[in-house]
């Protein structure tokens, strides 16, 4: 009786303990979800920010023209997100001009490399030509496995389009350091093949952006007694901004009969003014493209680079690279204000260059813009930091129309209610006269704000 009276006591014990462990379990479990939960609504939020399309973003995606002689497609390929569409492909009719500008990274990418190599090539006559473009993956600072990567892209396109493998050029965006899974671009270009259209470059477009909050594209039009010559451009970029070029790709078609080698001499021209007049972070990216593809469809024929009609189309052409630009400073990373910087009296187009960047690339004149303050003072400091000749009683600083300063001193009616009221707005001009010469610079770039370190504190995550 003593040995089954011991036995009930443990079995009670076990089941209280038993019990007790439920309780813990069910008191664990409950603390999980709600973990869980809390942490989905984390995420939640912080995908919904990192989607807020910026402030500074234009009211829609412009109305772009078809170009005749390229068609788009674009696809979900899984390259670092599933269900995210990441990939563009540009089919390009024979007879096409391609023309080009890229970074002066020393660390440029596979891509870069390669698309360089190709435009120095002679083109095969009668040839087709493609550029296929992936986000989520730069395909930079991976090694040799970087060229195997682009040649297993770019050749399987050429398989698919039956063009020369030379003649598809390749762009590769997002991060750095990690082999690209090529694999899975190759296997998304029957679909992407499948989808070619004249209409799809807005899809295009969203494709190709990485932290970018809108698609950037842009169109003019140039009258002939022919018909008009259309042009249209797509974009992304969004940080690792500044000069020579900066981390963007961009993607201009016109259906303009003009050669390679005009059409290159009209982009080269048109860089300085526009892509690389612009910075967000001052950092320059290694994968930076510009592509320009004329498809010769248009009925008058640019020969001439000093004909009226060539003037008209290089002051086109050169609206869309700027609008571009312009853009790309508008979806700034965490961008909450667009500054123009405008340095005249410079004694050389350098110094002029250097003042203006040293000012639109300062962190105290963009956190100042952030916050709305209107301290022309480090404004100043900038100017004396650039290295350029500079004479402290010959300097003009102004913001919007109000000069604030001049001959080394305040100006007299100094108002710093009006100088604050003014820095409210969304767009800021800041103004610099050196007082030294006749060379001039004008530069854009956005303000420095907490959400910049959001960003990219969190963007290999």
């Amino acid at each position: 009786m003593a040995k089954k009276k011991d036995l009930r006591e443990k079995i009670e014990k076990l089941r209280d303990k038993v019990k007790g462990l439920r309780a813990q379990i069910g008191e664990t479990a409950e603390a999980a979800v709600e973990t869980v939960t809390e942490a989905a609504a984390e995420v939640a939020a912080a995908v919904k920010k990192a989607h807020d399309v910026s402030p500074l973003a234009p009211a829609a995606f412009p109305a772009l023209p078809e170009i005749a002689g390229v068609s788009f497609a674009a696809t979900a390929a899984g390259v670092r997100y599933a269900g995210r569409t990441d990939v563009m492909l540009a089919s390009i009719a024979p007879g096409a001009a391609i023309a080009g500008a890229f970074t002066t990274s020393s660390t440029r990418s596979a891509c870069v490399l390669d698309c360089q190599a190709k435009l120095a090539m002679t083109v095969p006559e009668g040839a087709g030509a493609a550029i296929i473009v992936n986000s989520g993956n730069a395909n930079a600072f991976t090694g040799a496995q970087g060229q195997t990567s682009v040649d297993a892209v770019t050749g399987a396109v050429a398989e698919a389009l039956a063009i020369p493998a030379s003649r598809v050029f390749s762009s590769s965006t997002g991060v750095i350091g990690e082999p690209l899974p090529h694999e899975r671009i190759v296997e998304a270009i029957g679909a992407l093949k499948a989808g070619l259209a004249p209409a799809g470059i807005e899809a295009a477009a969203r494709a190709i952006m990485t932290t970018d909050t809108f698609p950037k594209g842009a169109t003019a039009e140039v009258a002939t007694p022919d018909g008009p010559i259309r042009i249209a451009g797509i974009a992304k970029g969004s940080g690792m901004i500044a000069p020579n070029m900066a981390t963007m790709l961009v993607y201009i078609f016109t259906d303009a009969k003009i050669s390679a080698a005009n059409l290159q001499k009209i982009v080269s021209r048109n860089i300085g003014g526009s892509f690389n007049a612009i910075t967000v972070d001052s950092d320059t990216s290694t994968s930076d493209s510009l592509l320009v593809v004329a498809t010769g469809r248009a009925g008058t024929e640019i020969r001439d680079l000093r004909s009226k009609l060539s003037k008209e189309f290089e002051a086109a052409l050169s609206d869309v690279m700027l609008d571009l630009a312009k853009q790309v400073v508008r979806d700034g990373e965490g961008a909450s204000k667009f500054i123009e910087v405008r340095v005249t009296g410079a004694e050389s187009d350098v110094d002029a260059a250097k003042v203006a960047f040293a000012i639109a690339n300062s962190p105290l004149v963009k956190t100042a813009c952030a916050g709305e303050d209107a301290n022309w003072g480090r404004v100043v400091a900038a100017v004396g930091k650039s290295g350029a000749k500079a004479d402290r009683d010959l300097l003009k600083i102004g913001f919007g129309d109000m000069v604030l300063a001049e001959k080394g001193w305040r100006v007299p009616d100094y108002s710093e209610a009006a100088a604050s009221a003014y820095m409210k707005n969304k767009e800021l001009v800041i103004s610099v006269d050196l007082g030294l010469g006749k060379a001039a610079k004008t530069v854009w770039t956005c303000d420095l704000t907490h959400r910049y370190i959001d960003i990219n504190a969190d963007y290999r995550s």
